[in-house]
């Protein structure tokens, strides 16, 4: 039997197969950049110390233009380094195009960035400072080396007296520090942690060991991307 009906079956049939098929699916919104990292090293040394962890950030999805691994004369005043350092940090800020940056440091960097925070408005414009074996409060070992840096690093330097006086952990910021019991570099170990930011103590590390240590990095990283618990928490 041929009817009208039956003869348009398969256009019906047709039209439903196709309102049948899901619509594509919008694609995926791009992931919000990352803030830049400015990778801030320690006493004569230079931006190479970061090319591990660099990579390693670099691995887990941080654009490696918003990697930058600073170097600067580890000789000079650390409030010179941190006037360099505000100089360099608005360098990126504006060829990147973001608000904030995060501040990994190590050893004495630790000194020059926390002086910028403090004193030259990079409160501002730091999302989370990180602190690997810094000799926050002063160490032994710098009584060893010359030089105006060297001696501003010694315990009851007037460097460090006026950095740490009142809040060590100011504005905004997220505060996290990283020792270890086994860094012969940083006597004593407790010269590290910060009242006011979240204190790691490592399994045993030696003070160059931080920079390329797998499970710091992790840690780190959680940090700058915000999954770290904040203190107190």
């Amino acid at each position: 039997m041929n009817t009208p009906a039956l003869r348009s079956l398969p256009a019906v049939l047709t039209a439903a197969a196709v309102c049948a098929v899901p619509a594509a699916a919008a694609p995926a919104a791009p992931a919000a950049a990352p803030d830049p990292v400015v990778f801030v090293h320690g006493w004569n040394s230079d931006g190479t110390a970061w090319n591990t962890m660099a990579a390693r950030f670099g691995a887990d999805g941080w654009p490696a233009g918003r990697l930058y691994r600073w170097t600067y004369p580890t000789s000079q005043s650390n409030a010179t380094t941190a006037v360099q350092l505000a100089t360099e940090i608005d360098r990126v800020l504006a060829a990147s195009g973001a608000s904030r940056v995060d501040l990994v440091t190590h050893s004495m960097g630790s000194l020059s960035s926390r002086h910028y925070l403090k004193n030259l408005g990079g409160d501002a414009k730091v999302d989370a400072w990180v602190s690997l074996a810094g000799p926050n409060h002063g160490t032994e070992t710098a009584r060893w080396c010359g030089g105006t840096s060297c001696v501003e690093m010694r315990p009851g330097s007037a460097f460090l007296d006026a950095l740490n006086a009142g809040d060590e952990t100011p504005g905004p910021v997220r505060y996290a520090t990283w020792w270890s019991s086994c860094d012969t570099i940083n006597r004593p170990g407790s010269t590290v942690a910060v009242t006011g930011a979240v204190n790691t103590r490592t399994p045993c590390l030696q003070h160059t060991a931080f920079t390329d240590d797998a499970g710091v990095y992790r840690q780190v990283r959680d940090h700058i991307g915000g999954t770290a618990p904040r203190p107190g928490s």
